[in-house]
């Protein structure tokens, strides 16, 4: 667990995913269209991939991956994250935590 908390408090914007994952790829690709660009942790092409999944999982993520960490902060999984999308707040979200600047 305190890996996940170091690796998603070092970046505005933190994905952990797995590079198999359709999904993954979904939300990466929308970060990315927002213009932000986050720091990306695949689960399977790291050494401690399955033990920082498990913590994920310990924080509510169900599946384990997407889980999205913006301003240090765990956002949710792909459900949560295009629910943020959808209305509107996303972005801003991403704006508040230096992700994004104009």
């Amino acid at each position: 667990m305190d890996k996940i908390r170091d690796l998603a408090s070092k970046k505005a914007a933190v994905i952990f995913t797995k590079s198999s994952c359709c999904m993954c790829h979904s939300i990466k690709s929308l970060f990315y269209e927002l213009g932000a660009s986050p720091a990306i942790h695949e689960l399977d092409q790291d050494s401690c991939g399955r033990e920082m999944e498990r913590a994920l999982q310990k924080l509510g993520c169900n599946p384990s991956v997407p889980a999205v960490f913006i301003g240090g902060k765990f956002v949710g999984s792909a459900r949560d994250v295009i629910s943020l999308h959808v209305d509107g707040t996303l972005k801003q979200k991403l704006i508040d935590a230096g992700a994004i600047w104009f």
